[in-house]
């Protein structure tokens, strides 16, 4: 078990936890989307920095290997870590890292099997995907009819469920056969987490329902008004589901008695993306718009006020700054630094960038198409940049679509960022 858990246990019985009293992990360049934790406490996090950190106490171990958006993370029940992202990529970390396979498209949902002898993988492409770990042939599941955004392996491993961008809940036989629907939601059903007999999901529209895992028969109905649902967690000894939405609040379930027992706001601003039990279920790991995973001990979730999304500065009141400036925390800042030095965001700093050759960042790896570009950034370029979106103006770049409709906003992002990027 971690130390700061051991940490939040001792204070707890010694009965001197303050209301005030929980854990950050600091050190990620973007954005939590998606924390694991491993059968023996280790937490690992995937970030829109491209990265992973396996975090032993406060100091991480940074895994490095996708070239886009982390965005699903699962431990498996012999520490196998498994990770998909926005570069279609599934990668296996370990004493020997190597990559799964590819989709064709954003991995959205992975698990690894209660045995730890496969891997699952959904992506938006619409597939999903069995990786056996003793390096043997993947196989294609029968297409599930629409982009999926999760998948969890049941308690005995026989069957795989999968949740999908048109609402419907899969239940498929591993032994074969065709995938059978338990749930027509009607709205993208974002996450689903499956217990002892039940299937828990949460939707698009906020819906957040239990059904049963064979039949589909609903079992209970949480829906609040909030949406959307965006993060699920487990924890079997304790039978505690916990569920993250867009408005920023957690809430907790009791699966014995099917009933909300906690339900509190995490997050002054921003949504709740990531979340993971210890193993103990003793505390709650979360994570959002912001760098940082927050740890919580889950008996005093009721009584802290909202820490998450407070110092983010994409986050600020936009009538506080100037339009250029705005433009720059809505369009940049997630992924660029303006300081000198390297950084964990996931873009290279933008520190001197006027006159400067794209593609010429020290130690930062840049996609094919900017290695030896001819484009050099000046006002033009980067106005032509952002008028024209990076995707037509720089095909194959690593850079999201962006676009900045009015030549009026362009102009006050580029006089601010040639002060604010300005060199030595």
């Amino acid at each position: 078990m971690l130390r700061y858990v051991l940490t939040f246990l001792a204070a707890a019985l010694a009965g001197d936890l303050s209301a005030q009293e929980f854990e950050t992990l600091k050190g990620h360049g973007g954005p939590i989307m998606g924390i694991a934790v491993s059968p023996d406490g280790e937490v690992a996090s995937a970030s829109f920095d491209n990265s992973v950190g396996l975090w032993a106490g406060g100091t991480p171990v940074w895994l490095e290997g996708h070239e886009a958006a982390v965005t699903a993370i699962a431990f498996g029940p012999n520490g196998e870590l498994v990770t998909g992202g926005d570069d279609f990529a599934v990668r296996l970390w370990g004493r020997a890292p190597r990559l799964l396979g590819q989709h064709q498209g954003k991995v959205a949902g992975v698990a690894v099997s209660p045995n730890g002898d496969l891997v699952a993988s959904g992506s938006w492409d619409g597939t999903i995907r069995l990786w056996p770990l003793d390096g043997s042939a993947a196989q294609t599941l029968p297409p599930p009819g629409a982009g999926v955004n999760d998948v969890a392996f049941d308690p005995g491993g026989e069957h795989l469920y999968a949740s999908t961008s048109a609402g419907l809940v899969l239940r498929y036989d591993l032994a074969g056969g065709t995938p059978a629907p338990l749930a027509r939601h009607g709205f993208g059903v974002n996450c689903l987490i499956v217990g002892e007999g039940w299937v828990a999901y949460g939707a698009v529209d906020g819906g957040t329902r239990v059904i049963d895992a064979e039949s589909g028969a609903q079992i209970a109905d949480f829906t609040l008004d909030r949406r959307p649902v965006l993060a699920m967690a487990y924890n079997a000894q304790t039978g505690r589901i916990a569920v993250g939405d867009g408005h920023g609040y957690i809430m907790v379930l009791d699966t014995a008695e099917w009933r909300i027992v906690q339900d509190f706001r995490a997050t002054r601003q921003g949504p709740v993306w990531a979340l993971a039990f210890s193993p103990d279920g003793s505390v709650l790991h979360a994570g959002g718009l912001e760098d940082v995973v927050y740890s919580w001990p889950v008996g005093l979730l009721d009584s802290f006020d909202p820490e998450m999304g407070n110092d983010r500065t994409f986050l600020r009141n936009a009538d506080s700054m100037p339009n250029g400036e705005r433009q720059f925390v809505r369009k940049c800042s997630i992924c660029h630094a303006l300081s000198p030095g390297p950084s964990r965001k996931a873009g290279p700093t933008l520190h001197g960038l006027f006159g400067r050759a794209a593609g010429t960042v020290p130690d930062y790896s840049y996609s094919d198409t900017l290695t030896g570009s001819d484009i050099v950034w000046t006002a033009e370029t980067v106005d032509r940049l952002f008028d024209q979106g990076p995707d037509h103006y720089i095909p194959g770049s690593k850079m999201p679509m962006q676009v900045i409709a009015g030549a009026g906003d362009r102009e006050d992002l580029i006089k601010y960022l040639e002060t604010a990027t300005k060199g030595d």
